[in-house]
């Protein structure tokens, strides 16, 4: 299951937040929104990713960081573990059963 998380961030710390994420193993998603949250632009984060292809990334942030002064950061995440319930196996306690008596 994924969440949402959404940062408002300055367009100086913007390129620098971006690097952050990139480096979080749960990220999935990221997507930069202006101060009104009309999307700006949006990209998929994967393990995958080596510098070849995170260069043109981080220049087009450093260009949208440029222009902005404010904005928000909207990062997708996956789940660390899949959350679980415990089931409590209980039997319905009889009074009238008690051997003891």
């Amino acid at each position: 299951m994924a969440y949402k998380e959404t940062f408002n961030i300055s367009g100086e710390n913007l390129l620098k937040k971006v690097k952050e994420l990139f480096n979080e193993a749960n990220v999935t998603k990221i997507t930069i929104a202006d101060k009104n949250e009309r999307e700006i632009i949006s990209f998929p984060v994967s393990l995958g990713l080596v510098g070849l292809f995170l260069a043109p990334i981080f220049a087009a942030v450093g260009a949208i960081a440029a222009i902005v002064t404010d904005c928000k950061i909207i990062v997708e995440r996956k789940d660390e573990e899949p959350k679980t319930e415990e089931k409590v196996n209980a039997e319905p306690v009889n009074e009238d059963s008690n051997p003891l008596v």
